[in-house]
């Protein structure tokens, strides 16, 4: 029952259902992408699988819990949960383990937090409180739209800082969607995408590796054993999964062709093992995961939540089409992983809480607000 004395939905079915297969059909997948990686390198095949499951497991947890909170508890807690991640993200600057030259995570015990996978909630939930405590504001370029972009542009320098550019472009493309959504003047948000551009060059053209990760992009075969190496062979193992695909377990590339074929490049090794038809049933799975997150949101009978699970559908699906894009060669390369079957604890505990929030959202009686709609707000 609600504080309204109305009774509790069902969740979304569809979108539990499409999560747990994600989740279980990803273990199948990083096991295969995996295995002689960890055998060569700790000695246990089964090394990132365990942890994954691990993960999965309190992420499952998260879940069951963030779906029977109190919302409003939720939204309470928006503010202190981002000025918590901020500390985080201070903290890795300055005491963070360090992989590949790039400052990201924070040991705790034999496991890594990755604060900026954190960001990607928090950010979300402090968004939509905001909008939704000041949307009658947001016309107002002082007093209502700059506020949130003061506050989104400092958590994304933060993660910058850690030379990471993928997760910042991710985060402020939700937020700038999110604002749109909640009613925001187009010519403000047209200011603000113009004023990022200058930013967005001087850090891709004007810091060396990037620069030669944007050139080795336009054109990977033109150094295809240095800067081209990870997309070439991305692409020569997508190409030789052909329509059917090789087999569950059989690609070749994997076997020491594609670096770190667990994280952000497991697609192409998915490509190669089913192919065509394979990948085409991911992707798919993924566009459905996604819109069912849109469609709790505009079924939800209050700003807050809508703003949400409107939020966690883009991020969802950012994250999606940008490691799509790199790993096909329509993006120049980004750490963003593939949710639910590149290996990361953070990155799997995060994504079931934030569905767990909108499979709550999903349960709340009552007449939908309209999205699209700004002045029929309801309180």
């Amino acid at each position: 029952m609600d504080p309204k004395g109305k009774r509790k939905l069902s969740p979304d079915l569809g979108l539990i259902l499409i999560t747990a297969a994600l989740v279980v059909f990803g273990w199948l997948v990083l096991y295969s992408a995996s295995a002689l990686v960890a055998d060569s390198r700790f000695g246990d095949q089964y090394y990132f699988i365990k942890r994954q499951i691990l993960w999965s497991v309190l992420g499952a947890g998260a879940l069951l819990i963030a779906m029977r909170v109190p919302l409003h508890w939720v939204q309470g807690s928006a503010r202190p949960l981002l000025l918590g991640v901020v500390v985080l993200l201070v903290l890795v600057l300055v005491m963070g383990h360090e992989v590949g030259g790039a400052k990201r995570w924070l040991r705790i015990g034999g496991f890594g937090l990755q604060p900026s996978e954190l960001a990607k909630l928090a950010l979300i939930l402090a968004l939509a409180d905001y909008l939704d405590r000041k949307q009658s504001r947001l016309s107002r370029f002082a007093g209502g739209y700059l506020p949130p972009l003061l506050v989104t542009g400092a958590l994304l320098g933060l993660i910058a800082l850690e030379r990471d550019l993928g997760t910042p472009m991710l985060i402020g493309c939700v937020a700038m969607g999110m604002i749109f959504l909640a009613g925001a003047r187009p010519a403000h948000l047209a200011a603000t995408v113009l004023g990022v551009l200058p930013l967005l060059y001087l850090a891709v053209f004007h810091v060396a590796y990037r620069r030669q990760r944007f050139f080795s992009f336009l054109d990977p075969w033109k150094d295809a054993q240095g800067t081209g190496y990870q997309l070439v062979q991305s692409l020569l193992a997508l190409g030789s999964g052909g329509f059917w695909g090789k087999g569950s377990g059989e690609s070749t590339i994997k076997m020491y062709y594609m670096p770190e074929s667990q994280t952000d490049f497991i697609f192409p090794i998915f490509g190669e093992e089913f192919g065509f038809v394979g990948t085409s049933l991911l992707t798919t799975a993924y566009f459905y995961l996604s819109f069912a997150c849109f469609r709790v949101a505009f079924r939800a009978v209050h700003w807050f939540h809508a703003l949400v699970a409107a939020g966690v559908g883009m991020i969802l699906g950012g994250q999606v089409l940008i490691n799509l894009g790199v790993v096909t060669g329509l993006l120049p390369t980004k750490g963003i992983p593939l949710p639910f079957l590149s290996f990361g604890g953070s990155s799997m505990l995060v994504l079931l809480t934030a569905i767990g929030l909108v499979l709550n959202i999903s349960r709340q009686p009552g007449a939908p607000v309209i999205l699209a709609n700004p002045s029929k707000r309801r309180a």
